[in-house]
């Protein structure tokens, strides 16, 4: 038996209903995360009005219920990949049939391990103190790095479902997760060691980059 969830026909009207309130509440964030990934605006409303025609298309095949927010990001990554292989000459690869039925919530546990005890940077006291350098920091880093810092500690997931986005083993996740913090507190160390902050406040501040239990 598939884990794959069978297609469901839907009327016009009842895709249009589900589509707008199941799909669009995901808009902010989907937004977010594809300015992130492309670094600039044009280009991330180009991936994030393919991504919504990609899942539009696709939608008798999305569950109700499951994880909207996951199901789009993993589209939109995808779109992303296939967009920079293009523009490299390369073959775009990814198969749209494997978002269709990607998120089964059985094979996700309820206590799963979760970014949740690390640090998030979007609400950590130092944020005032390093301003606009985690950013900064955050940007520089290559994309495979950069992409499961905003998962994990700015969108919430868990390692479960950054695998499944990510379409990579959860041990690579956690091995990914681990070296892009190790970089970004180095940058914010030194960022603010020339600041002239002391060591307790340099360590303050690089909190917002390094988990508080791994």
């Amino acid at each position: 038996m598939s884990d794959s969830p069978e297609r469901v026909k839907l009327s016009k009207e009842e895709k249009d209903r589900r589509f707008q309130a199941e799909l669009m509440p995901v808009l902010d964030p989907l937004y977010n995360f594809a300015y992130r990934l492309t670094l600039d605006e044009d280009d991330a409303n180009d991936l994030v009005q393919e991504t919504y025609l990609k899942a539009y298309r696709f939608f008798e095949y999305f569950e109700p219920g499951t994880n909207a927010k996951a199901w789009l990001f993993r589209i939109l990554k995808n779109s992303f990949i296939n967009d920079f292989r293009k523009k490299s000459k390369q073959p775009a690869k990814v198969d749209y049939s494997e978002v269709e039925g990607y998120y089964n919530p059985d094979e996700v546990e309820g206590d799963a391990d979760t970014g949740a005890s690390s640090s998030d940077l979007r609400q950590q006291s130092s944020r005032d103190l390093i301003g606009d350098e985690v950013a900064s920091a955050l940007n520089s880093l290559p994309v495979d790095f950069r992409t499961v810092i905003i998962l994990c500690d700015l969108e919430g997931f868990t390692y479960e479902e950054m695998a499944k986005v990510l379409d990579i083993p959860i041990g690579t996740v956690r091995s990914r997760l681990h070296r892009a913090r190790n970089f970004l507190k180095d940058k914010l160390e030194k960022y603010a060691s020339s600041m002239g902050y002391g060591n307790d406040e340099a360590n303050d501040a690089v909190n917002a980059a390094e988990p508080e239990d791994e």
